[in-house]
């Protein structure tokens, strides 16, 4: 694992200094893009041609939201973050896009940082 976060975080740092060589942002099948990081709720990513999909995550933000409980709905103070994903309807389908995006959402809203690995 640590020869893996090296290496993404090299090819991350280099992004940013718009440093990467041609052949490193090629040959990919999906990107995972951060519009969170300029503060931005939502966007809409284009595919990086031929790559299938791409999504976006959005900035992490306190919101209204209902919240179902044992004594009926309520409104309370959650944080939430939009996913939005595009992709090539030639090769991935609106149900098979959207059950992707729904599968994310549910494992992102699951996660336990205190899990074991």
């Amino acid at each position: 694992m640590v020869g893996l976060t090296k290496t993404v975080n090299d090819l991350a740092n280099r992004a940013r200094l718009n440093k990467l060589k041609p052949e490193e942002i090629q040959d990919g099948t999906f990107t995972l893009t951060n519009v969170g990081t300029f503060g931005n709720v939502m966007g809409t990513p284009i595919i990086n041609q031929p790559q299938v999909a791409i999504m976006a995550a959005g900035a992490i933000r306190k919101k209204p939201a209902v919240v179902e409980t044992a004594y009926g709905d309520m409104i309370a103070v959650r944080h939430l973050m939009f996913l939005s994903l595009a992709y090539d309807h030639r090769v991935v389908d609106g149900f098979l896009g959207g059950s992707f995006l729904r599968r994310v959402g549910d494992y992102l809203e699951a996660f336990d940082p205190n899990r074991e690995l």
